[in-house]
This record gives C-alpha cells, sequence and structure tokens, in this order.
C-alpha cells in the first residue's frame, strides 16, 4: 500500500484562537457551559464536541477579544454522521434566546437533505424530530413555524423557519417573482441562514469565476442585506488545499471535528475492508450470510434484534439492475444442497488471514449444519424481492428524491422490512441509515478500474454509511461501541464491512481515498490476541499471596428512600433567595448577557398566592404529575408536592435579591412568575440528578489480588489509512514490555498518555520505596475480568451526598498504585485522559470526592489500617499536576526534583 504524505496543517487563525481562549484562565466567558434552555427542550443529549462547539461560537459572540470584529460569518468543519443538525438545533434556540433572531433561513443543494431537515426541525410526528414535544424557555412555551416567507408581523415566543434549496432561494433573489423573497425581504428583520454541505456553495470560489448569479453570490447578498444578519455554515468536506477556499474560509473555520477523531471517539462504526477475488455471485451469497449472521448473533448472544442492511454498489445502472436480478434468482434458487456446497467450498479459501468475520460467520453456519433448513427458509424471507430497494438513479438526483425516500430514509424502523439497497449513485447526502452494515462493490465491468473519483465517491459512501447503530443491548441504547475494538462482538455489531473488488489499481486508489478523508480503516484478518501476563516473581510477594484491591459495595434503593427531598440534595428547610437580572434593562444585541452590578443590593420578600405556583408548575413540563410521579414514586397529588413534607414553600419566605435602583413594589406579577419559574427549574434539576434506583456506599470491599488480577488477552487495533493522525495521537495503542519489578504485568497495551503515566511514576519509585515496602502499579485493564476467577468487574462507584451530577454507572480508574508499609497501606485510583475530559468530569470529581470525605469510608476488614485516595485525571505533560497529587498523597510532600510541567 503506498504511504501517505503528511499533508502540511495549514493555519486556521480563527479556530486557533477560540481554541487559545477556551484554555485561557483569563477568558471571562471559560466557565460558560450549554444553557439548560438547549439541553432540557432536545431529544439527544449533546456530545462534548458539540459542547465545545457551541461554547467557541459563544465565545466569539461575547468575548472582548471580539467586541469590534462583528463574527457573523462562520462555518463549522464537522465529520460526516458526528450531528451536526442537533447542533443547528441548538444554535437556533441559542440565537432565539439569547439574540433575539426569529428568523431563520435553511439552505442545502438537494431536496434529499432537505427533506429530511424538515422532519428533524419541524416534523413532530417524525422519528427524527429533533425538539422535545414541547420546547419551553423561562417557562414560555416556544412554537416553530416552517414558513416559505418570513411574516410581516412577527409573533412573540415564535421561531421561524424557511427552508429551502440554495437553488430555490438563489432564483428567487435574481428573477423577483410573486410571493417570493427578494433582497429587501432579508433587510426588514434580522436574518440567521444555516447553510448544511456548505461545500457546495463555493464553486465560484473554487474556479475564480464569481458569476452575478451564483449560489455563493446569493448567499451573500443575504448575509449582506443588513449588519446583524448571520451566516453559519456546515460541511464534512472543505478543500483546504484550494488556495482560494482557504483565503475565504481560513478566517471562518470556528470548529474542526474530522471523522477520524469522531471514529476513535467510538461515536461510530468501525471500518473493514474484505478484499476478494470472487464472483459477484459468491461475493453475494458471502454477504447474505454474513448480514444473516450479525442478525441471529444479536438474538442469540444478546436476546436483541437488529435489522442489518446490505447496499449492492455498482457504476452502471444497466449492470446494477441485471445484479439485483441475480441476487433475486440466487435467493430463490437456494437450497440446503447448495449451501452446503458453497460452505463447504468457501472452508477451504476463507480463513482468518483472508477475512476473520467472513470465517467466524461460514463458522456459524457449519456448526448449525443440522438448522440449516430453517436457515434457509429464514434467508428467503428476509432476501426476498419485496424486501429490496432498487435506488438507481442518476448522480445528479440523488436516491433520496425518488419514489424511495420514506422506505430509505426509515430503514431502522421496526417497521420496516427493507434488508438490501441496489443503488449507482453514491450515498447521497442527508441519508443517515444507521443500521447499514455491508456494502459490496460489484465488479461490472473487469476492464473498469476504480479511478480516483470513482474511489473518492465510495469513501463518502464508507464514511456515511459508518454512523453507529444505537440498538438495544440489556434494555439500554448507546451511542457509542460498547464492545472492546476487535473483539467479536464488535466486529459483528460494531462494524461496517466493505467488500471490494481485488484489483491492484483500484485498492491503491480506494486506500489513498480513504486516507485523504481521514477515515481509520484495515483489512478484515484476524489481529492476533496478545497475551499480558502477571510476572512469576510478582506471584511470589505476599502482595499477591495476601493483598487485596478495594472498591465501594453498590445497594439497591426502595421508593421508600425517597421520603423527602434532602434525599435528592434538595433543601426545604430554609429560606429561598433568589438572583434576579432586571428585564428593563435596555441592550444591543452586541451586548452579550444582561450584567447587573450587586454590589449594591438588598434582598427583596416576594409576596405571591397559591395561583402562581400552579401557573409556574404548568409551565414547566417536568412538574406535570405523571412525569412528577416518575421522580418521586410516594407523591400522591401534585398539591401534595408543595406542602410541608416535600417542597414546604408555604413556611419558607422567598426572597429576590435584586440592585438598590429597583423599589420594593417595582416587581410586577409577571416578574414574579418569572422569579418562581427560574427557582422551580432550579428544583427540578436538583430532584433529577438526585433520583436514581441503585447507589453506591461508603462501605469499601477488599477483593484478593491473586483472583482478580490475571493473566488476559487483548487486540491491538490495527489500520493501514489516516495514519497522519494516528501516528501523532495519543489515543494511538501500543504493546509495550515493561521488565521493571514495580510493574505487575509483563507488558501493558496502552495508548501515549498511559505510558506517559507509567514512565513518570518509573521515576519516582526509588523515593517511594524510601517509606513503602511495596510498591506497585497494577494496569486494570477491563480485559482481565473476562479471564478472572470469578469474572467480576470491579467498579468504583459514587457515594455520599454533593455530587454535582448523578452517575450511577460507576466506573474502572485505569491504574491502581499500591503502597504498603509496616503500618498502612495506601491505594490511589489513577485515570489517565486523553479526550472527553469535560464529558466525564464526573469521574475526576468522584477520584477527588473519596480523598475530602475519608469520615464517610468504612472497611469491611478492619484488621489493618487502609486509605483509599484518587488524583485528577492525568493528562499529556502532567497539565493537571496528578504526579505531584500523587507525591503529596504518598510522601506527605512533593516529590524531589519535579520538572515545571509536573509543579
Amino acid at each position: 500500500m503506498s504511504k501517505r504524505k503528511k499533508s502540511k496543517q495549514l493555519p486556521l487563525p480563527l479556530y486557533d484562537e477560540l481554541k487559545g481562549l477556551d484554555e485561557s484562565l483569563f477568558n471571562e466567558e471559560v466557565a460558560w457551559s450549554t444553557p439548560n434552555y438547549i439541553t432540557e427542550n432536545l431529544i439527544h443529549t449533546f456530545r462534548y464536541y458539540q459542547s465545545t462547539a457551541l461554547r467557541f461560537f459563544h465565545y466569539s459572540q461575547v468575548g472582548k477579544e471580539f467586541r469590534y470584529r462583528n463574527i457573523n460569518h462562520v462555518l463549522f468543519n464537522m465529520a460526516t454522521g458526528s450531528g451536526k443538525t442537533d447542533l443547528m438545533a441548538g444554535l437556533i434556540l441559542y440565537l432565539f434566546h439569547e439574540y433575539g433572531y426569529q428568523n431563520f433561513l435553511f439552505l442545502v443543494n438537494t431536496n434529499g437533505v432537505l427533506n429530511k431537515t424538515i422532519d428533524n426541525l419541524t416534523n413532530r410526528s417524525s422519528d427524527k424530530y429533533l425538539y422535545t414535544e414541547k420546547i419551553e424557555i423561562e417557562g414560555n412555551r416556544i412554537e416553530i413555524q416552517k414558513i416559505n416567507s418570513f411574516p410581516k408581523n412577527q409573533s412573540k415566543n415564535t421561531i421561524y423557519l424557511k427552508l429551502a434549496t440554495v437553488q430555490s432561494v438563489a432564483s428567487d433573489i435574481y428573477t423577483q417573482k410573486e410571493n417570493s423573497m427578494g433582497e429587501e425581504d432579508y433587510a426588514k428583520n434580522k436574518v440567521v441562514i444555516l447553510g448544511d454541505e456548505a461545500h457546495h456553495f463555493s464553486a465560484s470560489t473554487k474556479t475564480e469565476k464569481e458569476t452575478e448569479q451564483s449560489w455563493e453570490k446569493a448567499i451573500s447578498t443575504i448575509l449582506n442585506a443588513r449588519e446583524d444578519n448571520r451566516l453559519l455554515e456546515f460541511t464534512a468536506t472543505i478543500d483546504l488545499e484550494n488556495k482560494n477556499i482557504y483565503e475565504k474560509y481560513k478566517d471562518k473555520v470556528l470548529y474542526r471535528y474530522t471523522l477520524d477523531r469522531f471514529i476513535q471517539d467510538k461515536y461510530s462504526k468501525n471500518v473493514k475492508r474484505i478484499q476478494s477475488s470472487n464472483t459477484d455471485i459468491d461475493n453475494m451469497l458471502n454477504v447474505v450470510l454474513l448480514s444473516e449472521y450479525r442478525r441471529r448473533y444479536a438474538l442469540e448472544k444478546h436476546k436483541t434484534y437488529i435489522k442489518p442492511v446490505v447496499m449492492f454498489k455498482s457504476q452502471r445502472i444497466d449492470a446494477s439492475n441485471e445484479a439485483n436480478e441475480k441476487f433475486n434468482d440466487l435467493i430463490d434458487t437456494l437450497t440446503v444442497a447448495s449451501l452446503k456446497e458453497f460452505l463447504n467450498r468457501q472452508a477451504q479459501i476463507v480463513t482468518d488471514e483472508d477475512s476473520e468475520t467472513l470465517a467466524l460467520a461460514n463458522q456459524y453456519y457449519r456448526e448449525n449444519h443440522e438448522n440449516l433448513s430453517e436457515i434457509v427458509r429464514d434467508i428467503k424471507r428476509e432476501f426476498a424481492p419485496s424486501r429490496i430497494i432498487n435506488a438507481n438513479d442518476t448522480s445528479q438526483s440523488g436516491i433520496l428524491e425518488k419514489g424511495h425516500y420514506e422506505a430509505l430514509n426509515s430503514l431502522e424502523s421496526p417497521t420496516n422490512l427493507y434488508r438490501v439497497v441496489f443503488a449507482v449513485a453514491k450515498l447521497t447526502e442527508g441519508w443517515d441509515v444507521l443500521n447499514l452494515y455491508d456494502i459490496v462493490r460489484l465488479s461490472d465491468d473487469p476492464k473498469v478500474s476504480g479511478t480516483k473519483a470513482t474511489t473518492m465517491s465510495e469513501a463518502q459512501l464508507i464514511g456515511r454509511g459508518a454512523r453507529y447503530n444505537p440498538f438495544l443491548l440489556n434494555g439500554e441504547r448507546s451511542y457509542q461501541r460498547r464492545f472492546e475494538d476487535d473483539s467479536v462482538e464488535s466486529l459483528i455489531l460494531e462494524t461496517i464491512h466493505y467488500h471490494t473488488i481485488n484489483e491492484p489499481q483500484y485498492l491503491k486508489n480506494l486506500v489513498d481515498s480513504l486516507n485523504e478523508m481521514n477515515l481509520p480503516t484495515g483489512k478484515d484478518t484476524k489481529n492476533p490476541l496478545l497475551d499480558v501476563k502477571v510476572k512469576s516473581g510478582f506471584k511470589k510477594t505476599n502482595v499477591w499471596k495476601y493483598g487485596k484491591v478495594y472498591y465501594n459495595k453498590t445497594i439497591e434503593v426502595s421508593d421508600d428512600y425517597y421520603s423527602s427531598l434532602d434525599k435528592y440534595g434538595v433543601d426545604n428547610k430554609s429560606d429561598i433567595v433568589i438572583p434576579y437580572i432586571s428585564s428593563m434593562q435596555e441592550l444591543g444585541y452586541r451586548d452579550g448577557e444582561i450584567r447587573e452590578d450587586y454590589s449594591n443590593a438588598y434582598n427583596l420578600t416576594v409576596v405571591f398566592d397559591q395561583r402562581y405556583l400552579f401557573k409556574v408548575m404548568n409551565r414547566i413540563s417536568f412538574y406535570h404529575f405523571n412525569n412528577l410521579k416518575k421522580y418521586i414514586p410516594l407523591l400522591r397529588t401534585r398539591e401534595e408536592f408543595l406542602g410541608e413534607n416535600w417542597l414546604n414553600i408555604y413556611n419558607r419566605t422567598v426572597y429576590v435579591t435584586v440592585p438598590r435602583t429597583m423599589g420594593s413594589d417595582a416587581l410586577t406579577p409577571n416578574e414574579k412568575l418569572h422569579i418562581l419559574e427560574r427557582y422551580f427549574l432550579k428544583i427540578a434539576k436538583q430532584i433529577k440528578s438526585g433520583y436514581s434506583k441503585k447507589r453506591g456506599t461508603g462501605e469499601f470491599i477488599g477483593y484478593p489480588i491473586k483472583e482478580y488480577i490475571s493473566n488476559y488477552r487483548k487486540r491491538v487495533p490495527n489500520y493501514d489509512t489516516s495514519k497522519m493522525v494516528l501516528d501523532g495521537n495519543p489515543q494511538n495503542v501500543q504493546r509495550y514490555e515493561i521488565k521493571e519489578d514495580y510493574f505487575v504485568y509483563d507488558s501493558a497495551i496502552i495508548n501515549l498518555t498511559e505510558r506517559q503515566l507509567i514512565d513518570k511514576i518509573a521515576e519516582r519509585i526509588p523515593e517511594l520505596k524510601e517509606k513503602y515496602e511495596d510498591v506497585y502499579l497494577i494496569r486494570m485493564d477491563e480485559n482481565m475480568h473476562r479471564e478472572s476467577a470469578k469474572n467480576h468487574k470491579l467498579k468504583l462507584h459514587q457515594f455520599g451526598h454533593g455530587h454535582d451530577e448523578i452517575h450511577l454507572e460507576g466506573f474502572q480508574p485505569d491504574f491502581i498504585l499500591y503502597l504498603k508499609n509496616a503500618d498502612y497501606f495506601v491505594q490511589i485510583f489513577i485515570e489517565p485522559k486523553g479526550r472527553n475530559i469535560e464529558e466525564e468530569q464526573w469521574k475526576e470529581d468522584l477520584l477527588t470526592y473519596i480523598n475530602e470525605h475519608e469520615a464517610e469510608i468504612i472497611f469491611e476488614d478492619e484488621t489493618e489500617d487502609v486509605k483509599i485516595k484518587g488524583v485528577k485525571f492525568y493528562t499529556m505533560n502532567d497539565e493537571r499536576s496528578t504526579i505531584k497529587q500523587i507525591g503529596e498523597i504518598a510522601l506527605g510532600k512533593e516529590f524531589k526534583g519535579l520538572s515545571v510541567e509536573e509543579i
């Protein structure tokens, strides 16, 4: 395979400036996080990178650095499938609430994406609608109206959304027609343009041939119709190597989240290639057997139903239609005898070295030879002509514009029975099918080898198909991969396979195209399981024979436990004090948020009657009784919630902190209502985060090391594309041998961040041994639990009170530093972290909580003096001073000679 040249990283000044601001302690907005009015009104929870993208946009609008620059045109460069439309939905609410924008123009270049987005943002009955059924902001119901023209008289609390193709909007701009929107209409009220798949809008820039009536010119006309119009562009594909595109966007790229990062963060399927010299017919039967194996594996091993979809990709429509007919004939004539013959033949030619996944599927059918008649019946049913979509089209139109739009856009639905798609054109932008597991590139014509343009189209197809399928597992859905990469579970349920023709020039072009997209893939050959063994020398020590590692016990929580609001962390005894910001202050759209001076403030008593309370509870859906009852099982009526046993609001005084400029009689009824809403929204958040069915306790149990620390086996993920990012990535996993006695295993399969941590601790071993007879670093790899004597997953859980967020699932810190002398034993949990720090902050909070709440910790076995400790996340170059903290815990002082970055 050809090696990829490292492309030069071009500077992006705006993005670099925002990254610097995000890391600066002097940024006034550094504590800003995604507001509740966004998180509570969206169906999906923002992922860390979506929150970061929104935060960067917020900085660009309110930061003092941008006060005189009017950042009105930005671009979000985010991977296919990473949730750009979710981010758009959040940005709409942000711009509406913070800056009063009511008019939003969504632009795209195909009807397919347009139809999908109409469902996403306006169709409440669609499974893909992104907002909650009722949108509420500060107690007000917000309506989203799909319109063709922005109304002259605009209603309060209404968002107007015009969704259109860029072709139609440009036509309206250039050729004035009745009932169409011209330039002057975009000057009447401020407008936000949301440009999806924005790489299509820069054709003029790309060619240096700006035409008077180009799409690009039309968009620019709308943006410049008034100073406060905004243009937010979104694309996964931006050709910054083109000097004209780079010059246009270098100061507009606000955030980047690349495809390889998306895959490494486990938000997508893995991608594997199966390279075959088989005939198309044999490839068809192989993929049918593999697809059906996926369905059966999920059902038999995990008691869950998935419907894996196969796409057959051709170069020409006539070849695709012919392949469709051959496929129908293959399924129609399949018999037990012909299947046995095929399996026997495949056993001779398909091994783990050719394709691990196909070998697993074939092995399954050979082991179930007694059930082949049932299997053949199932295949004939599952792959019947009635379950095939022939979506052949021209490359200009796009499959979503054909008659199969509904079927193609709902392939994940339980009522949609289609299993196969035949198509020529690439997966068009906007087709976000999640349960596509196999793409088969048919040979069509032996004389045709993929050109660079063809293979780039196919690489984009693979990238779109890699979106993760959030199938049910143990009654729960996840939007990240749940199994260890390269495990059988992940290969079958979390990997998309691209079945390619085995033609050298085609494969070279395909790999080059995958590299250009930063799409990590590898051949579907079996990566060997690497053995990680406990050192024989360690097994001779008393630590191995008698030592323990400690984790806290969990208990079930009954409904009876939640007998009062203090069990949720809610104070219902003290008087209520609510800071209030005057809504009467006038400000401009660039002023960001209203800031009142409370240095000269006082607490004003708020007098209200029961009508206010019931109105607030009616406005906020959390307090509708059916919902409230889910979180407070013992509650009998909604009125009871206000009483002495719960919120106790009638026996408490409500104060509002206001500036001296506001007199005691200044509060109107609406302002009183607003004040109470703020308080009730805060209480709702506390109740939701405080309710759970299972909780950790402060009781720690010692688990014998010799029973829970054991030999295990693990694979190292193997990629042969997207090397540029992977090579410099702290998450790139490799095997390292560690001969020194302090490490209990003979090796570790770890990333660079973890390796750096091990090396830094290794430097401190002599100093630790001055105080402790036994000093060991234990890698707590979850793989070892599969091999351990009791197959028991050890996890650390939240306990006690005062956590900002409640997380029930617990987690396994990656390392334990085991320190023991004649007087006591110290166990320090250490968790290295390369990314997702914000998203997983609760884990670090738990580790530091342990140190601050030693009095809450008790031990099942009190025969020795045990100390359980935790430290902040270890990040690259020890940016959080974790090593310094370890020294303070272990030695009561800093390590000698700490380097600058460790201090």
